[in-house]
């Protein structure tokens, strides 16, 4: 069986409260490089969502609390061997709890319940039934948190095996880290990765290792040649 890619994202609300998605998510996000396409509403405007749609040609949204038009208010998607249930989230009370969410899984009998709203990445998993919130793709701002960071995930669906990969964007130094999570159908829990930033910054820091070590040694003959004075 081979493996689905699939991007999930939320809440862009471009140009509403955020100018576009960063060119950094940008230049790693082009069409055709996922098969599936989830977006949990809150768009913007139509750009945005041509764009989305032209990623892949299966593309599902939900109804955001400021989206307009016949948009689902909740959809159920089935990828491979796992049924993923799709909400905005704002219809659960108190926003992104979990005990609310469980029971907005349950009324969808998915795998893996899939929500936004509250502009915050969370992985979770729960009587064996997996939580997702890939934040805001584009940092947009918004009340329930201080600082929106960029985020968005990308998970890879293969028989019961689920790896999902969230990206978040560092405000201070504009690279992005990523983080890798292992969940299989059923499990009571998930394994975590340790963070991996992205691939510039590695060759950033094998190049200052590089620079550091041709110092060190254009500077150890000379400090070998000096002799002890008498």
């Amino acid at each position: 069986m081979n493996p689905e890619l699939v991007l999930v994202v939320g809440d862009m609300f471009i140009p509403q409260r955020s100018p576009d998605i960063t060119e950094q998510f940008k230049s790693i996000l082009t069409p055709n490089k996922v098969q599936h396409v989830l977006c949990l509403g809150n768009i913007g405007n139509r750009e945005s969502l041509d764009w989305l749609r032209s990623l892949s040609n299966d593309f599902h949204h939900v109804k955001g609390d400021f989206d307009d038009g016949e948009i689902p208010e909740k959809k159920l998607v089935q990828i491979g061997d796992f049924s993923i249930g799709l909400i905005h989230g704002h219809q659960v009370l108190p926003w992104g709890d979990i005990e609310s969410l469980a029971n907005v899984q349950r009324s969808l009998g998915c795998d893996i319940l899939i929500s936004g709203h509250t502009h915050k990445t969370n992985i979770k998993v729960k009587e064996n039934k997996l939580y997702i919130n890939p934040g805001s793709i584009s940092g947009a701002f918004s009340p329930l948190i201080e600082d929106s960071v960029p985020s968005f995930i990308l998970m890879v669906l293969q028989g019961d095996e689920a790896i999902i990969y969230l990206y978040t964007l560092s405000d201070k130094t504009k690279k992005f880290e990523v983080n890798k999570f292992e969940y299989t159908k059923g499990a009571d829990e998930y394994k975590h990765e340790e963070n991996n930033e992205d691939e510039d910054d590695d060759e950033g820091k094998k190049e200052e290792a590089q620079e550091e070590k041709n110092e060190q040694e254009e500077v150890k003959p000379a400090e070998e040649n000096e002799q002890p004075s008498s």
